[in-house]
């Protein structure tokens, strides 16, 4: 169904051929440049989100110390 269809008759080579071959054309890639603006931009928003989420662990611990230490003291005050 979907086979290629080839010509008849095959074409005949080209009748002169150079000594030398032509110089082959390179495409270019395109170079990726990043400033150095953009790569500290990203490592200070990396510092900065780690350190906030440091932030929120360590206040998180703490209020459940306090917490914990609060409803045992709270505890014994009923007890007596």
């Amino acid at each position: 169904m979907f086979l290629p269809k080839y010509p008849d008759t095959p074409t005949p080579p080209p009748a002169h051929t150079p000594t030398t071959s032509p110089p082959t054309r390179r495409t270019a890639l395109p170079a990726v440049s990043i400033s150095t603006g953009a790569v500290v931009a990203v490592l200070t928003g990396g510092v900065v989100l780690t350190a906030l989420l440091a932030a929120v662990a360590v206040s998180a611990i703490s209020v459940a110390i306090a917490a914990v230490v609060l409803r045992s003291l709270l505890r014994d005050h009923h007890r007596r």
